[in-house]
């Protein structure tokens, strides 16, 4: 059931007034692509944070006085929900190690060490219930 900002996931409650707004608009976004509530949930506050640490002060003020997300907003539903439960690899590849959903057509992220890109692996596997796939600088897959 898609929210805004007057009914919204209880998981949401205690979040900061901009990253709460960001995850309904996140979170809506995501039950749009067809994911179910309590995927999208863990998943849209996860990305509001990172976005609110990653994002200037200049553009949090403007999502901040943006208008509110609704219930019946249209997302683009571009993305590909048959990667829903498609496992995440680590893969080195072009000198940098590589974090990719199992069928997707771009990395997710890029990273010097390997042992960042697993991290960012797990992160996105547990939000999506999937798995890791670890590969050696080699191209071996690793157990």
């Amino acid at each position: 059931m898609p929210w805004d900002t007057n009914d919204y996931p209880a998981a949401m409650k205690n979040l900061d007034q901009v990253v709460r707004k960001k995850a309904i608009d996140i979170g809506n976004a995501l039950l749009d692509s067809g994911y179910s509530d309590d995927r999208a949930i863990p998943i849209a506050i996860s990305q509001a944070k990172e976005w609110r640490d990653d994002a200037s002060e200049e553009e949090i003020n403007s999502y901040k006085h943006s208008e509110n997300p609704k219930k019946d907003d249209e997302h683009d539903d571009s993305s590909n929900a048959d990667l829903l439960d498609n496992d995440v690899q680590v893969y080195y590849e072009d000198d940098e190690w590589k974090v990719e959903t199992t069928g997707a057509k771009r990395p997710d992220s890029t990273y010097d060490h390997k042992s960042d890109a697993v991290d960012r692996a797990k992160e996105i596997a547990e939000n999506k219930d999937s798995d890791v796939v670890r590969y050696t600088k080699e191209g071996k897959k690793q157990d």
